[in-house]
């Protein structure tokens, strides 16, 4: 973490669950400070009273810019002075996302664009973008923007030199518990004396914490080049499966589990790399790096005799990495700080 040593990290969207995580691992180190860009002040307000009551010694390291990404002014007003930037603001509803599909394009796409803008403009050193599995082969519209969004993030890291800004973007499945994620709800539905209720049991996610998101992030922060998508070597689990994870965690009735159908929008499976990503990436252990195409348009001076060899990697896919066990499951999902305040709250 040397190198957040006394530097100022933008966040936007920095309200949401990427934005507390970040807080939470970053504030009592040496970071100079950090600033947490969105549109909602009550958010913004409850989470500087709540980091004063948690962390008063540190809180003052907290700076809060109202502004909206679709605004390039107010983008601007709040890059004088940033080192890095954490770009997680967002609009990541699928169903919402389906019925107001421009509203999408303008926050997904073109509030990226504006970041980025702002950041190259500003002499930002590092900016690292959040996306979606959703974003490899798109059926719905949140995935549409967020696969344009990468398109702005490679395209713009083509215009300026990585060592005045380098931009990189992270792709990750679902985030356990995050905000307005399944599991709190199911625990909602369970207290409420009702049965939980899902899409389709057979349908696959990959899991992950917000710890681990936060990882992603750093990973590709220190490792990634310009113009890279970096991908976690997530487990996944079937919807059924978490949802009985979370009945016997709670004391939910299994056999009560509501199937309501799929939603508008809505995979059976989601992809972090593409069939095509794949003759590309490179294994870096736990986690693949796709290099962005560097070439021009020129293609003729890029004319060579025969193929190179592909690489044997193919699509990655909920379906086709690890599916854990209930018991697998259970365990991922007990390790949540926030499951285990809701298990505290039960006396468990």
């Amino acid at each position: 973490m040397t190198q957040f040593t006394n530097k100022t990290l933008l966040i936007t969207g920095g309200t949401g669950s990427f934005g507390n995580a970040v807080l939470n691992r970053f504030l009592q180190t040496d970071i100079g400070e950090i600033r947490i860009f969105s549109r909602d002040e009550k958010k913004q307000d409850d989470m500087r009273h709540e980091f004063q009551v948690k962390m008063p010694e540190v809180a003052d390291k907290i700076k809060f810019y109202i502004g909206d990404v679709r605004d390039l002014a107010s983008v601007k007003n709040a890059m004088h002075g940033v080192d890095y930037i954490f770009h997680a603001a967002a609009l990541k509803q699928v169903p919402s996302c389906e019925f107001f599909p421009i509203e999408a394009v303008k926050t997904n796409v073109l509030g990226t664009e504006n970041v980025l803008t702002a950041a190259i403009e500003a002499g930002v050193k590092n900016v690292v973008c959040l996306s979606t599995d959703k974003a490899a082969y798109p059926v719905n519209a949140m995935g549409t923007s967020k696969a344009m969004m990468e398109k702005v993030i490679v395209a713009k890291s083509r215009t300026v030199s990585p060592e005045k800004t380098k931009i990189c973007c992270t792709r990750y499945g679902n985030v356990m518990c995050s905000r307005g994620s399944v599991i709190p709800l199911w625990i909602d539905q369970i207290r409420a004396g009702n049965p939980i209720t899902i899409t389709d049991g057979t349908m696959t996610r990959f899991i992950m914490s917000l710890d681990e998101a936060v990882d992603l992030v750093l990973f590709a922060f220190e490792h990634g080049e310009s113009g890279d998508i970096l991908v976690q070597k997530a487990p996944a689990c079937t919807i059924q499966t978490q949802a009985e994870a979370v009945c016997e965690l709670f004391n939910g009735n299994k056999d009560a589990i509501k199937v309501i159908g799929i939603r508008h929008g809505e995979k059976m499976y989601e992809t972090l790399l593409t069939n095509e990503e794949c003759a590309n990436a490179i294994d870096m252990g736990n986690f693949y790096r796709v290099p962005c195409d560097k070439r021009g348009l020129n293609y003729d001076k890029y004319f060579k005799q025969g193929d190179t060899e592909r690489n044997t990697l193919t699509e990655f896919n909920s379906n086709n990495t690890r599916l854990l066990t209930v018991e697998e499951t259970k365990k991922k999902i007990v390790s949540l700080q926030y499951i285990q305040e809701r298990l505290a709250e039960e006396g468990k």
